[in-house]
């Protein structure tokens, strides 16, 4: 019996306008009434997280930033595990290097050093992966991320690593140049002690060894009684994996990369299609 579970957000969840669909949210809110935990597990901020959720009037807990900080559905911080400020500052040298844009997520926020950059990269790749979505609703998306706060300018990243107020969780860096990108992994797998992967193939994501989804995610059922095995995750990219890898009932997203609808065996329909709330009815009702 299945009785926690755990959905990634973008390709996931949200649509590529970032919208919950209504499909989903009555899915999640049926699930909720027969007892069922249900858990955000994100790449995204909290800050970032929250904001969508809230817009549904879902109020769930959360796994945020692949796992580097857990927050109660009251938007308590009940774990984290940011990442070595030495090994932040490795590797967003190699990224500079590379030429590769990067964000750097904190327990203080999401920060930017070039916010031009950061609407417009967010824009190319919403709208290469989701033709069929006007780009004037994907830039729309692009500037309110900016505008609401979810993201904000600094002069420099130095900032961020040389205040102790500020732990890093993860960098987030962007590319559509593939080569450009797979330079900039393989320097970044050099450096020992770091957890890289993606939620995108024009990105990637990197953290501590022990903040990934499925570390998390195996902490949280934990806490609450429930095993690995009476827990169904959902997802659409490689950041899910460890996440998927864990869990009794794997399921992929119909827009899933080939290799994680192949590591699941069970595949749902698309975000833009209520996937998610697809997979929790047909668990509700077996």
């Amino acid at each position: 019996m299945i009785k926690c579970i755990a959905t990634d957000m973008d390709g996931t969840l949200l649509t590529a306008t970032q919208q919950i669909t209504a499909e989903n949210r009555e899915a999640i809110l049926k699930a909720k009434e027969k007892g069922v935990e249900v858990v955000v597990a994100t790449g995204r901020s909290y800050q970032e997280a929250r904001f969508v959720l809230e817009e549904s009037g879902l109020k769930l807990p959360m796994i945020c930033v692949n796992g580097a900080e857990v927050r109660s559905g009251e938007g308590e911080i009940v774990a984290s595990s940011p990442l070595d400020k030495a090994l932040a500052r490795q590797a967003a040298l190699r990224l500079v290097e590379s030429g590769v844009y990067f964000e750097v997520y904190t327990n203080k926020g999401t920060y930017t050093e070039d916010e031009d950059k950061a609407i417009s990269i967010i824009v190319d790749i919403f709208s290469t992966a989701n033709p069929e979505v006007p780009i004037e609703k994907i830039a729309e998306a692009a500037e309110e991320r900016m505008h609401k706060g979810l993201v904000t300018k600094i002069e420099h990243y130095d900032e961020l690593f040389e205040d102790d107020q500020y732990e890093i969780y993860k960098l987030l860096a962007f590319s559509l140049d593939d080569d450009k990108l797979g330079a900039a992994r393989n320097d970044l797998k050099e450096i020992t002690g770091l957890a890289i992967s993606s939620s995108g193939r024009e990105n990637i994501e990197i953290t501590s060894l022990d903040a990934q989804k499925g570390v998390a995610l195996e902490k949280f059922v934990s806490s609450r009684g429930i095993t690995m095995e009476e827990t169904m995750a959902l997802g659409d990219n490689f950041n899910d994996v460890s996440m998927l890898e864990r869990v009794g009932r794997p399921v992929a997203m119909g827009n899933a990369a080939q290799e994680i609808k192949a590591l699941c065996g069970e595949v749902t329909l698309t975000n833009e299609e209520s996937g998610v709330g697809k997979a929790i009815i047909q668990v509700l009702e077996a």
